[in-house]
């Protein structure tokens, strides 16, 4: 039985108080951090870069994980490999040389992701599942916070599961008390969650223990 890891993105955070973000998550429980990088291009939104990730990992001690949602992604890992991230996801449809990238990812020092967007095949993961640590299968559309969370991801966890029954599994969008039980159920290991941590009324670390406590 694998624990369940819930990780705070800082996308849903308050920008101008960043630092007090990240402590709160981390003293709230938090297992890592994510910053979402978007580039204008591959998703219609414009976010972080390598100094964001230097800022967060200047207050935590917690892994940072870098999801890439840009075009490219082979151009960035390296800048965002020596700002402190631990983790850098990059997405299967941004590059057309994706083991080339997910191996440069291994040779700067950080463990590489891979992540699916909803309506991209489970197929295309078969190939590079042997060489990743993890795979994030997007549970909304990339690009913006405080989507509804699609009623077909759990299927489609279920089909990643079966094609690596060791793989870690990550989701993103949408995640709360209520989602969280059916993609934990259906293989799910590690839980992003934006809006409802950093917007949750209790306050950040009773956001993380209601998506806790949903799947305990």
């Amino acid at each position: 039985m694998r624990r369940i890891e819930v990780v705070p993105s800082i996308l849903s955070a308050d920008a101008g108080r960043l630092a007090e973000q990240v402590k709160e998550a981390e003293a709230g429980g938090a297992d890592r951090i994510q910053v979402d990088v978007m580039d204008g291009h591959f998703v219609p939104n414009l976010t972080f870069g390598p100094l964001v990730v230097e800022a967060v990992r200047a207050v935590t001690t917690l892994p940072i994980e870098a999801h890439l949602m840009v075009e490219r992604p082979e151009l960035f890992i390296e800048a965002f490999a020596k700002s402190g991230a631990t983790m850098i996801e990059v997405q299967v449809e941004s590059t057309t040389s994706l083991y080339r990238t997910v191996q440069t990812i291994k040779e700067l020092g950080a463990q590489a992701a891979v992540v699916i967007n909803p309506a991209t095949p489970v197929e295309e993961l078969r190939e590079i599942l042997p060489y990743v640590d993890l795979v994030n299968v997007m549970t909304v559309e990339p690009g913006f916070g405080g989507q509804k969370f699609i009623a077909g991801s759990p299927e489609k966890i279920r089909r990643v599961r079966a094609l690596s029954p060791d793989v870690e599994i990550e989701v993103d969008g949408g995640i709360d008390a209520r989602t969280a039980p059916l993609v934990v159920a259906a293989g799910a290991t590690v839980l992003v969650a934006g809006n409802s941590v950093y917007g949750y009324k209790g306050g950040v670390a009773a956001g993380i223990k209601a998506i806790r406590d949903a799947v305990d």
